[in-house]
């Protein structure tokens, strides 16, 4: 049975990426260790790339985190609110965050507030294990993610509604 906007978490998180190119692995293990916390009112996703699809799963959010790997800031990561916006991505295939908002809000009429947490990674090369600083930009980015959680849950909690 699938559950209805009303029925879901309030906070939803995508871990993106392919496991089997190394530092590309950040997002999938990102969500791997977060779900090992099992934090309440968070749903965990992991998946290779965006899809149109997603749009579906952002109704009824409070809250929506993009877990990426990059090689464009520095390290550890970054995270930083993303706002729904049509770009050379958007098509039905390999979507970036802004474009699966924008989705979102032209199909449903709104998108709710998101981040993108980017994690630095050195090294994507297919059957490359995880490098060492990803590793460790890894840990970090899971310590922040984790507390912002919290708070973004206890944000999102009925009784903290305004």
């Amino acid at each position: 049975m699938r559950t209805t906007a009303e029925d879901r978490a309030s906070v939803l998180v995508i871990g993106l990426g392919n496991p089997s190119r190394g530092d590309d692995a950040l997002g999938p293990l990102c969500i791997e260790r977060l779900q090992a916390l099992n934090m309440p009112g968070v749903e965990l996703l992991s998946d290779y790339q965006l899809q149109v699809e997603y749009a579906l799963d952002l109704l009824g959010r409070e809250q929506v985190v993009f877990v990426d790997a990059t090689v464009d800031n520095a390290a550890p990561f970054r995270f930083a609110p993303v706002s729904a916006a049509e770009d050379s991505s958007y098509s039905s295939h390999a979507m970036s965050p802004a474009a699966v908002l924008q989705a979102c809000s032209r199909l449903y009429g709104e998108a709710p507030p998101a981040w993108v947490m980017a994690i630095r990674g050195v090294g994507f090369a297919l059957g490359e294990d995880l490098s060492a600083e990803a590793k460790e930009s890894l840990d970090d980015a899971v310590a922040f993610l984790s507390e912002r959680l919290c708070t973004l849950v206890s944000d999102s909690s009925p009784t903290n509604r305004s």
